[in-house]
């Protein structure tokens, strides 16, 4: 199993921010804990359909030395649609 990060490119609020992805909910739950992100970071179903933490570039750095693995565009979605929960996000 792996933790996975795409590049910071999204700007928000004066930072750069990322996604911070794993093969599985513990394992993405226990490497967040381990980097001190704050739970209000994590989206998850309903409110999308695959679970992930929204970081900072900082945060992102944090977690490449960690062992998170980098993934470009293209991979990130990969592992989005690969850990998506079925009919988890529920459209209002």
């Amino acid at each position: 199993m792996a933790v996975y990060v795409d590049a910071a490119i999204w700007n928000y609020a004066g930072r750069r921010w990322c996604h911070l992805l794993a093969d599985d909910m513990d394992e993405l739950h226990r490497f967040a804990a381990q980097l001190g992100i704050k739970g209000s970071s994590y989206q998850g179903p309903p409110k999308t359909s695959a679970p992930h933490y929204d970081i900072t570039g900082f945060e992102r750095d944090r977690a490449v030395r960690l062992g998170a693995v980098e993934c470009s565009r293209e991979e990130i979605v990969a592992v989005f649609r690969r850990v998506r929960v079925k009919n988890g996000k529920q459209r209002t």
